[in-house]
């Protein structure tokens, strides 16, 4: 069974006026989706066929319409963020100083110690690798492969090698 059906009279008249005084189509279509089911008693399917619209279209309509004639005015609660955050964003610098020092000083910063520090922090048994990489991507970290070359080769004893070695190998 359907919910019955609930006609704010403010609305009603809110739309009336906007139908009088509008010259745009979008308002239009709001205030009408308010009217035809609250006048004449039509269906979503009814009023979306009036309005030439989909059906799902009719309650973004009402609801357009409603938050247009709000004389609160304020602005609407966004649902973007991070709602299930688990440190905060300072937490975060603070949890990752030890290997910024090791990171700067040349040193290969690995994920699983990280990830068994960030357990251990939360007080968890196991933390999911994705929630690692991205807490190091918030923080403008990135994944750097390392140096093809080793630290300790000298280019010149390579070149001078590549210039006297044998140009074709013998079986030992």
């Amino acid at each position: 069974m359907a919910r019955p059906r609930r006609i704010d009279e403010q609305l009603v008249d809110s739309a009336r006026r906007i139908v009088r005084q509008t010259q745009n189509i979008r308002e239009f279509r709001q205030a009408m989706a308010v009217l035809l089911p609250a006048e004449f008693g039509a269906t979503l399917e009814q009023t979306a066929r009036v309005l030439g619209v989909g059906r799902a279209t009719v309650p973004r309509l009402q609801s357009a319409c409603r938050r247009r004639s709000d004389p609160s005015g304020g602005p609407r609660q966004s649902w973007g963020g991070r709602r299930r955050e688990l440190l905060s964003q300072e937490e975060e610098k603070e949890f990752l100083l030890p290997w910024v020092e090791q990171a700067q000083s040349g040193g290969v910063v690995v994920s699983s110690p990280i990830r068994a520090a960030l357990a251990q922090r939360l007080g968890r048994t196991k933390v999911a690798a994705s929630v690692v990489y991205r807490l190091l991507k918030r923080q403008g970290w990135r994944k750097l492969a390392p140096d093809t070359g080793h630290p300790k080769s000298d280019p010149q004893i390579q070149v001078d090698w590549k210039k006297n070695s044998r140009k074709t190998w013998r079986p030992c």
